[in-house]
C-alpha cells in the first residue's frame, strides 16, 4: 500500500463512512479498514493523515482511533499467538520515529489516542526495543511549553500505569529501575518548577489551569512509579514531595473553583490524586510515611468537612475517606480515633452526610438507571461517596465496634422516626437508614451467597419484617421507587442470613415488582429473583426454590418479565433476560406451556438486536435462554428441532451474511446444538449442507472467538454428513482446518478434536490416503514446538488410532515415516508423558490403546521394547464433570461423546487381553508381570480376581 494522495483520499473516505449511524454504510467500511490494516504502510498512512491539518478533525480522530486499534490488534500478536509478525519492520521503525513528535503537536482528542498507542507499543518494546523513548520524552521537559510537557506526562502516565497492577518480576524491576534512573530527578525538578510557576502566575487563570493540569499528571506518574516498591530516590526526597502534596491539598485558588456542579475541575482532580498517593504511602510505606501522617490526617479531615455535596467532589471525597480508612486500620494510629467525641464527630460530619441520597443520585436513578445499577449493585461504585463512607464505617467497626454501634444505633432511630412522621416527604431518611444498616450489618460477603456475616446493630429478621417487607407490600409498585429498590436490594444482599423461610415467603412480593414502571425497581426485582433461584439448602445442596414452589408463580413471572422489555430503557435489560433464563431452568418441563409465547418473543428480540449489537451481557443471556428453550422443548419432542430451525435459520442467515462478529460464535454453537439433537434421529437437511463450504472459509478462522464453536460444528458435520463431505470432495478443506489448528499452540487441541472425529466417522478408505501426511504434520509440530498439551493430545490420538485401526496399523504407519520410529515414540513420548493424561474419557482411550499395543502388536514383546525403562501404569479414576470440548454457552454445551462405548470395564478389558496374550506366549507374560513394581503387581492381581482371569 503506497503512501500517495490517492490512498490518502481513499482512506479518509472509508474512515468517514465508519462514523455513519447507518449500519449498511458503516459495516462495509469497517470491514474494508480491517482488511487493509495488515498491508505494509497502512499505519504510516494513518499517521500522515492525522498530521494533515487541512483534513476535517473528525476524520483525523477516526484515523487516530483506527491507528490505535491497529496497534492494539497487531503489535504483539506474533508474540501471543505463536504466529507470523503482522507488522512490517519498516512500519515498526517508522511508527516509533513519528509517533511522539506527532502526538505532542496534536489536539487533545488525537493526543489521547496516540498516547494509548504509545502505551501499547511500550508494553512490548519498552525499554529493550525502544530505549530512546525516555530521552526523547525527558528532553521535552526543557521546552517550557506546557502543552508539550503535558503531552509527555500523559504518555508517561499511559506507559507506566501498568506498574500499578503488574505481578512482580525481575524483568519488571529492571524496567522500573531504568525508568527511575532517567525520570525520577527530572520529574522532581519539574514538580518544584511547576509549583514555582503556579505562585508566579497566581493571577492568571488560564496559565494556572494548564499548570495545575501538569501537576495532576505529575502526581499520576508519581503513583505509578511508587506502586511496586518505595524507590530510593523518592525515599531520599520524601520531604520535597510531601511538602508539595500538603500545599496542593491546602492551597486555596478561588479562580480555579468552578460553578459547575457535575464535572470535577482541575483542582478537584489534583486533590483527589494527592489523596490517592497518600493512601498508597499509608498502606505500603507506613514506617517511612509516619512522620507526615498527623499533618495529612488533619488536612484531609478539614478538606472533608469543608467540601460540598456536589457531584464534582465525589472522587475527591471518596479518596479522602479511603485515606482516613487506611489510617484508622493501622493499630499505631488507633489513638487518633479512640475518643468517643472524635468518633461522634466523624459519624456526624463525615459519614452520615456522605451516605445521604442526594438530588444528583435521584436524577441518576430516574434518568440513567443503567449507570445507577452499575454503581449500586455491581460493586463498581468504588469511587462513590457512599461506598467510601461504608468502608470507613467497616474499618471503624473493626476497632471500635461497640462505640460505633451505639452512635449509629441512635442515628438509626432518629432517621426512622423522621420517616415515620411523613413518609411521602421524608423517604430519603429511610433510604439513609437502610443503607446504614446494610453497611453496618455486613461483615462478610461473597458474590455467590451475598452477606454471610453480620454485626449486632439490629436484629436483621426483625428489621426485615418491620422496615423492609412493608415497603414491598404497598399496593402501588410505583410508590416511593427508591425505597422499593432499597428493599429489594436488602433482600438480595441478606438472602443467606434471612434464611429459606423468609426468602421463599418474599418471592411473590418481589415478583410483583416486575410490573414497576421504574427501570431500577424492575431490574432489582429480576436480579433478586435470579439470586434466590440459585440459592441452595446447606444440608442437601438442593435448590430452596423448586419447580413445585415456582410453578404457581410462573405465569405472573413470565408475563411480568417480558412486559418489562416494553418499558423505555429496558428493551435490552440484561437482568430481565438472565431472570427469564433462570426461571425457565428452574421450571424445566413445567415451562413448556409458556413456550408458545416465549419463543416468538425471543426470536423477535434476536432479530432486533442483531441489527446493532450493543449489550454483550444481554446478548449472551439471550442466546443462553434460546439454547435452554431448545433443549427443554426437544427433550420432550426431538422432532421439534425442525420448528426451531425454521424460525431461527433466517435470523442466523442474516447474522452470517452481515458478518455480525459478536453473534457468530453464538450462531455456530446453536447450529451445533441443532445438529447434535438430530444425531441418530434424522438425516441432515440440505440447508446445513449448503452452509458447510462457507464454514471452511479462511477468514472465519482468523477470529479467535470463532475457533472453538466452529470446530464443534465441523465435528457435528463429520459425524452426520461424512458421505456428503466425501462426495463433494471437501476432505482437503477440512484437513486444511486441521493443519491450521495443529500449527497453533493455543488451538492444537481443537485440531486433535477434529482429527478424532474424522478417525471415528469419516470413510476410512479415503481418510487413510492422507493419514501418513497427517502423522508427518504431527511429528513436525512435535519437533518444532513441543508443549505438554500437545504431547498429551498426541498420546490420546495415537491410542485412539490403535483402538480403532489396530495396534499393528499404528506401529506400521509410524515406521513408514522413518524406520524404527515407533520405538522412539514409545521411549520419548509414551513412557515419560503418559501419566500426564487426565480426564475420564482420555484415560479410557489411553488405557484401551495401550492394552491393544501391548497385546496385539507382536513387536512389543521383542527388543527393544521389552528393555525400555519407565513407569507407564495408569490408574483409571472417575473424573467428575469432564467436558470433551469447551463451549461458551452453558445451555448449549455438547455432551461428552465416548469414542469407545462398546468397552465399559477398562480393567476387565486389560486383564482379558493380557490373559489371551499369556495363553499364546506361555511363561513370557507372567515373567514380565513379575518384574513390575509390587504396587502394580498387586493392582493387576486384584483386576484378575475381579474378572476371573489368570495370567501365567
Amino acid at each position: 500500500m503506497e503512501i500517495n494522495e490517492n490512498n490518502f483520499e481513499r482512506l479518509a473516505s472509508y474512515l468517514q463512512q465508519t462514523l455513519s449511524p447507518d449500519p449498511e454504510v458503516r459495516r462495509p467500511a469497517e470491514r474494508f479498514i480491517e482488511s487493509i490494516e495488515v498491508s505494509q504502510n497502512y499505519p504510516l498512512l494513518c499517521l500522515h493523515l492525522i498530521d494533515r491539518g487541512q483534513v476535517e478533525i473528525t476524520i483525523r480522530v477516526a484515523a487516530a482511533i483506527a491507528f490505535k486499534n491497529f496497534v492494539k490488534r497487531n503489535w504483539g500478536w506474533h508474540l501471543e499467538n505463536d504466529g507470523p509478525d503482522k507488522v512490517a519492520e519498516s512500519d515498526r521503525n517508522g511508527i516509533k520515529s513519528l509517533i511522539v513528535p506527532l502526538m505532542l503537536k496534536s489536539p487533545s482528542s488525537i493526543q489521547k489516542q496516540l498516547s494509548d498507542a504509545v502505551s501499547i507499543i511500550g508494553k512490548y518494546d519498552f525499554p529493550l526495543k525502544w530505549p530512546q523513548l525516555m530521552d526523547e520524552m525527558i528532553e521535552k521537559f526543557g521546552t517550557g511549553d506546557f502543552n508539550i510537557i503535558n503531552g509527555v506526562l500523559q504518555t508517561a502516565h499511559s506507559l507506566f500505569k501498568r506498574y500499578r497492577y503488574e505481578f512482580k518480576s525481575q524483568e519488571l524491576w529492571e524496567e522500573i529501575k531504568f525508568v527511575l534512573d532517567k525520570l525520577a530527578k527530572p520529574l522532581t525538578d519539574l514538580l518544584q518548577a511547576t509549583l514555582g510557576l503556579a505562585e508566579a502566575h497566581a493571577a492568571n487563570e488560564e496559565a494556572l489551569r494548564i499548570i495545575y493540569g501538569s501537576l495532576v499528571l505529575v502526581c499520576k506518574v508519581f503513583y505509578s512509579l511508587n506502586s511496586q516498591d518505595l524507590p530510593e530516590f523518592f525515599e531520599d526526597n520524601m520531604e520535597t514531595w510531601m511538602k508539595a502534596f500538603h500545599v496542593m491539598l491546602t492551597v486555596d485558588i478561588p479562580c480555579l473553583k468552578t460553578a459547575e456542579d457535575e464535572d470535577a475541575g482541575v483542582l478537584e482532580h489534583l486533590r483527589s490524586q494527592v489523596c490517592e498517593n497518600l493512601c498508597l504511602y499509608a498502606q505500603k510505606y507506613d514506617e517511612e510515611f509516619s512522620p507526615y501522617m498527623p499533618q495529612f490526617v488533619t488536612a484531609v479531615w478539614e478538606l472533608l468537612v469543608n467540601t460540598g455535596i456536589q457531584t464534582k467532589y465525589d472522587t475527591l471525597v471518596s479518596n479522602a475517606l479511603n485515606f482516613l480508612s487506611t489510617v484508622a486500620d493501622r493499630s499505631h494510629y488507633r489513638h487518633l480515633f479512640e475518643d468517643p467525641n472524635v468518633l461522634a464527630s466523624i459519624c456526624e460530619k463525615v459519614i452520615i452526610p456522605n451516605m445521604d441520597f442526594r438530588v444528583s443520585d435521584e436524577e441518576l436513578f430516574e434518568d440513567n438507571p443503567e449507570e445507577y445499577i452499575r454503581r449500586d449493585i455491581e460493586g463498581s461504585d468504588v469511587e462513590t461517596r457512599r461506598r467510601a463512607a461504608c468502608d470507613l464505617v467497616k474499618t471503624l467497626s473493626q476497632n471500635f465496634e461497640s462505640k460505633i454501634i451505639e452512635i449509629f444505633g441512635q442515628y438509626l432511630q432518629v432517621l426512622l422516626a423522621k420517616y415515620a412522621e411523613n413518609p411521602a416527604n421524608n423517604w430519603k431518611t429511610k433510604d439513609t437508614a437502610i443503607y446504614l444498616v446494610t453497611s453496618m450489618a455486613s461483615k462478610g460477603a461473597t458474590q455467590k451467597h451475598g452477606v454471610t456475616q453480620t454485626s449486632e446493630l439490629v436484629p436483621l429478621p426483625q428489621f426485615t419484617q418491620q422496615q423492609i417487607i412493608p415497603e414491598l407490600e404497598r399496593a402501588d409498585v410505583n410508590e416511593l421507587p427508591v425505597l422499593k429498590a432499597d428493599a429489594l436490594k436488602f433482600i438480595m444482599a441478606f438472602r443467606t442470613i434471612l434464611g429459606p423461610q423468609i426468602i421463599v415467603a418474599t418471592l411473590p412480593l418481589v415478583a410483583k415488582h416486575l410490573a414497576a414502571g421504574n427501570v431500577v425497581v424492575h431490574s432489582y426485582a429480576a436480579c433478586t429473583i435470579d439470586k434466590i433461584l440459585t440459592m441452595k439448602n446447606p444440608g442437601d445442596n438442593k435448590p430452596i426454590v423448586t419447580k413445585e414452589i415456582l410453578t404457581p408463580l410462573s405465569a405472573e413471572l413470565i408475563t411480568g418479565l417480558f412486559a418489562a422489555f416494553t418499558v423505555q430503557g429496558s428493551n435490552e435489560n440484561e437482568y430481565i433476560m438472565k431472570c427469564i433464563m433462570r426461571t425457565l431452568n428452574t421450571l424445566q418441563e413445567a415451562s413448556l406451556p409458556f413456550m408458545i409465547v416465549v419463543l416468538p418473543r425471543l426470536t423477535e428480540i434476536l432479530t432486533v438486536v442483531a441489527r446493532n449489537p450493543s449489550k454483550p451481557h444481554f446478548n449472551h443471556y439471550l442466546f443462553e435462554t434460546l439454547s435452554l428453550s431448545v433443549k427443554l422443548v426437544c427433550k420432550a419432542d426431538p422432532n421439534a428441532v425442525s420448528s426451531f430451525e425454521e424460525a431461527l435459520f433466517p435470523v442466523f442467515q442474516g447474522i452470517l451474511q452481515a458478518d455480525v462478529l459478536e453473534f457468530m460464535p453464538y450462531v455456530f454453537q446453536m447450529l451445533s446444538l441443532f445438529l447434535e439433537i438430530r444425531e441418530g434421529k434424522s438425516s441432515i437437511p440440505d440447508t446445513y449442507l449448503s452452509l458447510f463450504p462457507c464454514l471452511l472459509a479462511p477468514a472465519l478462522w482468523e477470529r479467535p472467538g470463532n475457533v472453538t464453536p466452529l470446530i464443534r460444528l465441523l465435528c457435528a458435520f463429520v459425524r452426520q454428513a461424512s458421505p456428503q463431505i466425501s462426495a463433494d470432495g471437501k476432505l482437503n478443506g477440512v484437513l486444511g482446518v486441521f493443519q491450521k489448528m495443529i500449527a497453533s499452540k493455543s488451538n492444537d487441541h481443537e485440531g486433535f478434536y477434529l482429527l478424532q472425529n474424522l478417525l471415528l466417522h469419516y470413510p476410512a478408505e479415503e481418510l487413510n490416503q492422507s493419514m501418513r501426511q497427517i502423522f508427518s504434520l504431527l511429528f513436525q509440530r512435535l519437533s518444532s514446538s513441543k508443549t505438554t498439551k500437545f504431547v498429551r493430545s498426541f498420546i490420546v490420538y495415537m491410542c485412539l488410532y490403535a483402538a480403532r485401526a489396530g495396534a499393528q496399523a499404528l506401529v506400521q504407519m509410524i515406521d513408514t515415516i522413518q524406520a524404527s520410529m515407533f520405538g522412539m515414540v514409545v521411549e520419548r513420548i509414551f513412557v515419560p508423558d503418559i501419566n500426564k493424561v487426565s480426564g475420564e474419557l482420555e484415560q479410557k482411550i489411553v488405557s484401551v490403546g495401550i492394552t491393544k499395543l501391548l497385546c496385539e502388536a507382536p513387536e512389543m514383546l521383542a527388543d527393544p521394547y521389552t528393555n525400555i525403562d519407565g513407569d507407564t501404569f495408569i490408574e483409571i479414576e472417575d473424573v467428575p464433570g469432564y467436558q470433551a470440548a469447551y463451549s461458551q454457552l452453558n445451555f448449549a454445551q455438547a455432551k461428552p461423546i465416548d469414542p469407545l462405548p462398546e468397552i465399559s470395564n477398562i480393567r476387565q478389558f486389560l486383564v482379558q487381553h493380557l490373559g489371551k496374550l499369556a495363553q499364546s506366549n506361555p511363561g513370557k507374560i507372567g515373567a514380565l508381570v513379575a518384574s513390575l513394581p509390587a504396587a502394580h503387581q498387586e493392582a493387576l492381581q486384584k483386576y484378575c480376581a475381579q474378572s476371573g482371569v489368570q495370567i501365567a
